[in-house]
């Protein structure tokens, strides 16, 4: 008997990765509303309160909100905008500060003595002398002679 060779490949196609996308799977949907509002919340107050020429505006506006919308539209490293914000507010909020012990460095409490260092030994502090005080020459109008 003839044993048939079977094959497990199978060709995927080309708009597989397509669906839940705009133009063609080119841009995502929540990118692109995000992209939208974002344009639309910075531009309106340019049009509005730029009070240039309708040249200068336009100007101003490409100059401004076509990298706006061009970076909402692409996101950052895969998310939205607010999924990128929200991880930095939720890393800034939820940080943790780690605190790692030195090795061979003996630690201090309030119950534990320092031991006694070794080199020189310890010498009685010594009493100050009072020294009298010098009055600098020159004219002292408070004081009289």
């Amino acid at each position: 008997m003839e044993e048939r060779e079977y094959s497990n490949v199978y060709a995927i196609p080309a708009n597989y990765t397509d669906s839940g996308k705009l133009l063609g799977g080119m841009l995502e949907v929540r990118n692109t509303i995000e992209a939208g509002l974002l344009v639309a919340l910075v531009g309106c107050p340019e049009l509005m309160w730029l009070h240039t020429s309708g040249a200068m505006k336009i100007v101003v506006m490409t100059v401004t909100l076509l990298p706006l919308g061009v970076a909402a539209l692409m996101g950052i490293a895969g998310d939205s905008l607010l999924q990128y914000f929200g991880h930095i507010v939720r890393y800034w909020t939820s940080r943790r500060k780690l605190h790692f012990k030195r090795i061979g460095y003996r630690y201090e409490s309030a119950n534990t003595k320092r031991p006694p260092q070794k080199g020189l030994p310890k010498r009685p502090p010594e009493k100050r002398k009072e020294t009298p005080r010098r009055v600098r020459s020159g004219f002292h109008p408070h004081k009289r002679d």
